[in-house]
């Protein structure tokens, strides 16, 4: 088994060669075939989080093998599994909780205080096997382009499970996406194929606001115009019911605050860094409610997968690079350079 792992923060990976594991019990052994790289994947091999004001939050360590948007072969199982067989493709739910305490038995894995998650806790993608405990796991992508299908383990989930966040629409109600990436891309078109949205998006990118434009937009705007706010006002015919951020920085969740319409949602998602400073009055006189995002459960993946399957969501542009080149990846997409989605393909 090949793996590429953290050796420090910042630091270069590492090939590491080991043999492959055999699964036991109900575990699941794939053969990786492709794996989505996702911002927070920079933040683990940074060794850091930004949390503002010159502080700084230590993630990681050495000795990592990231990568959670996994797609794979099903190569064995132990002899507990049910429900999968040799030569299965599937995508991997890897945000797994200890299956004991509450958060884990009323649904919500994605919470546990001692998570298992792949790619952080566990070996993930940027090996070329990777051990899943249980085949509830894995999910069938029909005919969804399988490096494409990776992306929804992460990238979708978080987009289907931010939007879910919005609640009931009313006629004439706007939403605004911040950001135009790949997170904000897949967003866009799981909102229009689940809940009939054609949102405002937001982005300082011109490429980017053609290529959302192209997508089905409502509306884009620049937020370097001086008076982007106040075009999205004038959209929104006063304020937007929901703004979802998917940079999470200090600009964009201010500017997210900014275009909300009285007794509107900010949803923030993304996790560039930084901290938010705004005057408590405002939130009683406005009724304004700011609201996280952290991936999404079992349901919410079940619930995207049978959408994927079916045909419904629109792809996003992927940009396919070989496994090797996983910590140029990382460089690129800290540096901004990625349009789309960048997954690591193995052979």
């Amino acid at each position: 088994m090949k793996q590429y792992q953290t050796t420090g923060a910042g630091a270069p990976l590492e090939l590491v060669e080991s043999s492959t594991p055999e699964p036991v019990g109900s575990e699941v052994l794939l053969r990786t075939r492709a794996c989505g790289v996702c911002h927070s994947d920079v933040h683990l091999h940074d060794g850091e989080f930004d949390l503002g004001s010159g502080r700084k939050l230590p993630v990681g360590q050495p000795g990592m093998t990231l990568g959670h948007e996994i797609m794979g072969e099903v190569i064995a199982f132990g002899p507990d599994a049910v429900g999968v067989e040799v030569g299965d493709l599937r995508v991997v739910y890897p945000w797994i909780g200890c299956g004991q305490c509450n958060t884990c038995r009323r649904g919500d894995e994605h919470l546990c205080l001692a998570p298992k998650v792949l790619g952080i806790h566990q070996g993930g993608g940027f090996g070329d096997h990777v051990v899943v405990p249980h085949s509830r796991y894995l999910f069938d992508f029909g005919g969804a382009d399988p490096a494409l299908a990776a992306t929804y383990a992460c990238s979708g989930l978080t987009a289907y499970s931010a939007l879910q966040r919005i609640g009931t629409l009313a006629t004439g109600d706007a939403v605004v996406i911040i950001g135009a990436g790949g997170l904000g891309q897949m967003a866009q078109q799981i909102g229009h194929a689940a809940f009939d949205l054609a949102p405002i998006v937001v982005d300082i990118d011109p490429d980017k606001l053609e290529a959302a434009k192209a997508q089905g937009a409502a509306a884009v705007v620049n937020s370097k115009d001086a008076d982007a706010a106040e075009q999205i006002k004038t959209l929104t015919d006063g304020g937007a019911v929901a703004a979802l951020d998917f940079v999470g920085s200090e600009l964009s969740a201010n500017f997210g605050l900014s275009v909300l319409r009285k007794g509107g949602k900010l949803i923030v998602v993304g996790l560039y860094g930084g901290q938010l400073s705004f005057p408590l009055p405002f939130f009683p006189m406005m009724a304004r409610v700011i609201e996280g995002n952290y991936v999404g459960s079992l349901s919410d993946m079940d619930a995207l997968m049978k959408l994927v399957r079916e045909g419904a969501v629109k792809p996003i542009r992927i940009d396919r690079r070989p496994a090797a080149d996983a910590e140029n990846i990382l460089a690129e997409l800290k540096a901004g350079r990625v349009q789309g989605r960048a997954v690591l393909v193995y052979d």
